[in-house]
């Protein structure tokens, strides 16, 4: 059984037992948290599309660990005006285990 979830902007297709790593939210390491934003459950052949969520379907969450992503280096030039900017990014994440899905 699988869902396609939506939080921090993104979609995400998971299955119980996996580890995804999404925008950063708000909840201790460790904390239960419930997904409600649910656009799709799976199961083998069978496909429930929500219009544009499935009404009473969860995905419930376990906190892992809050980090940052690997660096992202910005480099801006204009050739020829002696401009040249360096800028970095490091996204911050939070780790989940999906710990159930209910349709």
């Amino acid at each position: 059984m699988y869902a396609v979830i939506k939080t921090g902007g993104k979609q995400y297709r998971v299955a119980a037992g996996e580890k995804i790593k999404v925008e950063q939210i708000a909840a201790d390491v460790g904390q239960e948290i419930v997904i409600e934003q649910v656009l799709a459950v799976g199961n083998g052949a069978e496909i429930k599309i929500g219009t544009p969520l499935v009404s009473g379907a969860i995905v419930k969450a376990t906190v892992l660990a809050h980090g940052l992503h690997d660096k992202v280096h910005i480099f801006k030039m204009r050739r020829r005006k002696h401009y040249q900017k360096r800028q970095g990014h490091r996204q911050q994440f939070t780790e989940l285990l999906i710990s159930s899905i209910a349709a």
